[in-house]
């Protein structure tokens, strides 16, 4: 069966961190590329982070570049977003995805999960 499962939110003080989690099962995630999206009540889902199949590239939305980090750990099969200095903005539901750049239907998302930055 294949499936995204996001781990690694909660609550977290302005400053603090996290690193989310997205395990794949059913399909090599190395083979697809990965991304980061989040959604604020009331926002448009943003794009936060991306990383090419194979691991080669990373890119960011200027919002988090320098705070975050996109990386793979393909032994586990799951793709991270390390998250630093975290700012009250930062609050939303943070999905992942994995689609294929030339196969539009292989395109995979995750439940989600909650990060909340406040004092």
């Amino acid at each position: 069966q294949v499936q995204l499962v996001e781990s690694g939110g909660g609550l977290v003080q302005p400053g603090g961190s996290l690193r989310l989690s997205c395990a794949a099962s059913g399909f090599t995630l190395n083979n697809y590329r990965t991304r980061w999206y989040r959604q604020a009540p009331g926002k448009e889902r943003e794009l936060v982070a991306t990383i090419t199949s194979g691991g080669g590239s990373t890119n960011y939305a200027d919002s988090v570049k320098g705070r975050f980090t996109i990386s793979r750990d393909n032994a586990k099969n799951t793709v991270y977003l390390q998250m630093n200095s975290l700012k009250p903005e930062d609050t939303a539901v943070y999905y992942c995805n994995a689609d294929d750049v030339w196969v539009a239907t292989l395109n995979y998302w995750g439940q989600g999960t909650q990060v909340t930055v406040s004092s």
